[in-house]
């Protein structure tokens, strides 16, 4: 493996259904034991994680990274709080806009980039349930778009 390669463990499809995407942030995560090698077998889950701002530290909770099954008493607990690692300018710029009404921070992908396990997390703001209806409409009416453009080409 290269060291700019990169092989995306777990994916957050949600969130831009769910979210207007402001900012993306690369972060680090300080894992223990046997996560890592639970997460090269692409055992994790980030469909329910929430990123928080604590005492100036970012934490992701609600990540669960399965158990490694070869790991008997090193393994932890599945869905423990997890720190991430950002410069302390980003931290600041997060905090003010999160103290923002209306914006939150999602987690959108977890990946291996080279031998390091990153988090890309995003600035987000929170749709309505009318741009959420908006989107579809334009999904659809995208698809339908592409069916009519292949059928005219096949004859």
């Amino acid at each position: 493996m290269s060291k700019d390669s990169i092989k995306i463990i777990a994916k957050n499809k949600k969130a831009s259904h769910d979210y207007f995407i402001e900012e993306r942030y690369e972060a680090g995560i300080e894992l223990r034991g046997t996560e890592v090698k639970s997460l090269r077998m692409g055992k994790c889950s980030i469909k329910e994680a929430f990123v928080r701002v604590i005492n100036g530290e970012v934490f992701i909770m609600n990540m669960n990274i399965s158990p490694y099954e070869k790991g008997n008493i090193f393994n932890t607990d599945p869905v423990r709080v997890r720190k991430l690692l950002l410069h302390k300018a980003e931290i600041n710029k997060l905090i003010g806009k999160v103290a923002q009404e209306g914006y939150t921070i999602v987690p959108l992908s977890i990946y291996l980039k080279g031998s390091l396990v990153k988090v890309e997390i995003a600035l987000a703001k929170g749709k309505k349930l009318y741009d959420k209806r908006q989107d579809i409409a334009k999904k659809d009416q995208r698809r339908a778009t592409e069916r009519e453009f292949k059928v005219k080409n096949l004859y």
